[in-house]
């Protein structure tokens, strides 16, 4: 390996490690707030709780710009440059995104809550609930300030912020327990650890730029993507990726609850949770990935882009195998302790969403490097694709099979995912000039 890749490798390594150490705790501690709920309202309720979260979630994701990879993407060569002004023209086109995703999100949210509530398996009475509930994707949408601390190198200061919201969700847990509180009062609780976790980084990045010098003379008006062709092309397309990919998140709960009820989506949601708590440590390399091919690319480096990915899914995909057999060996028994008797029937459904994750972590190099490639397009067909055989299919097969057959058409979709990503990123090798 080059100096340089090498030296990229030790960052995202480094960065990663930063980030475990929140994340960790955040693994910890969010199964707490769940365990928590789950023991406080019963597996019907629980449901409720989780049907309302992930469908203002869902929302959240749908109409979020990834104003984060745009900083990233267009940030990164003035950054290094020390181009003052450009560089915070890249920061306030990643401000505007984010005041357009909380805006039309409240609106939506609040709107599809009402309206479609029932259909998602929501009780009737529950609507209000929801739509208040709805409120807090103004706190999900922002990721600007995520990118400009990822940029900066400042992972130490990310590593908490999952941590602080899931430490709020886990109070306000506890006390809803001890007073035998309703559904309400865990959103009210769930919903204020969101708006903690936004003001957090929120600060944290604002106060970066100011001790940077980069808020001095901002300009707050002027052409909004001035010095950055093919940006809104860049944001709709990351934008319609990541929304994309909530197809096998969010919207299965969501299916899960309009198909079967709320309380296998409840199980389902459950079973979700342990398997990304399991694999995210391999995907903790994600995050620390991107800015590292960003860099890379705005240099030059292409050979170096390519190795990094390679070693950093090696990395991943042998570690996350290993979950996979924790999975197999541990956890029925690890879903008895921590949510309770009644929600060991997603033990064999959160084995199927283990190794449908940990294919994902093999093939975690892909995206990041097409989109850092400039063809965030190509990411998109893929998901798109797959995206709507696994809609299609998910409704018949959970009628018919259950939750366990739900979680077999999740392994497919994440395999025919990572195939799909692997033979563009070859095409696109293969259009480019040779590796010396």
């Amino acid at each position: 390996m080059t100096a340089p890749a090498k030296d990229g490798l030790s960052r995202i390594f480094a960065n990663a490690g930063m980030l475990l150490g929140g994340r960790s705790v955040n693994a910890v501690v969010s199964l707490g707030y769940m365990a928590v709920a789950a023991r406080a309202l019963g597996v019907a309720e629980f449901g409720v709780l989780v049907l309302i979260n992930t469908f203002a979630q869902f929302v959240g994701d749908v109409v979020r710009f990834q104003s984060w990879q745009a900083v990233l993407q267009f940030g990164a060569a003035p950054l290094a440059e020390d181009r003052r002004d450009d560089f915070q023209r890249v920061v306030r086109f990643g401000v505007v995104l984010d005041l357009i995703s909380a805006v039309v999100g409240v609106a939506v949210g609040v709107v599809g809550a009402l309206v479609f509530g029932p259909a998602l398996g929501l009780p009737e009475h529950m609507r209000g609930e929801a739509a208040l509930y709805a409120l807090t994707i103004a706190s999900l949408a922002p990721a600007c300030q995520i990118g400009l601390l990822r940029l900066f190198d400042r992972f130490a200061l990310l590593s908490m912020q999952q941590a602080i919201s899931s430490v709020v969700r886990l109070v306000g847990g506890v006390i809803g327990f001890v007073i035998d509180a309703p559904v309400g009062f865990f959103l009210i609780a769930w919903g204020a650890g969101s708006i903690a976790a936004f003001l957090y980084v929120a600060v944290l990045a604002w106060r970066e730029l100011d001790r940077r010098d980069m808020l001095r003379d901002f300009p707050w008006s002027g052409p909004l993507t001035a010095g950055m062709p093919g940006a809104w092309r860049f944001a709709w397309a990351t934008n319609a990726s990541s929304t994309l990919d909530v197809a096998f998140t969010h919207v299965a709960t969501l299916t899960v609850g309009a198909v079967v009820g709320a309380t296998d989506a409840g199980l389902w949601r459950v079973a979700r949770q342990i398997a990304d708590a399991l694999a995210k440590p391999a995907r903790l390399l994600i995050p620390a990935l991107y800015p590292e091919l960003a860099k890379a690319r705005a240099a030059g480096q292409e050979a170096a882009m390519h190795r990094l990915a390679i070693r950093i899914g090696l990395v991943g995909g042998g570690f996350a195998t290993l979950l996979l057999l924790v999975a197999i060996f541990a956890g029925e028994p690890l879903l008895r302790l921590v949510m309770g008797e009644a929600f060991a029937p997603a033990a064999p459904t959160m084995i199927w969403q283990v190794a449908a994750a940990v294919i994902g972590v093999w093939a975690l190099p892909l995206e990041p490097m097409l989109v850092s490639m400039g063809r965030p397009g190509d990411v998109v067909r893929v998901r798109l694709i797959v995206a709507v055989v696994f809609l299609l299919a998910l409704p018949p097969v959970i009628e018919r099979y259950g939750l366990e057959g739900g979680g077999a058409v999740l392994v497919a979709a994440a395999a025919a995912t990572a195939l799909g990503l692997l033979l563009r990123l070859r095409r696109v090798a293969a259009k480019s000039s040779p590796v010396q």
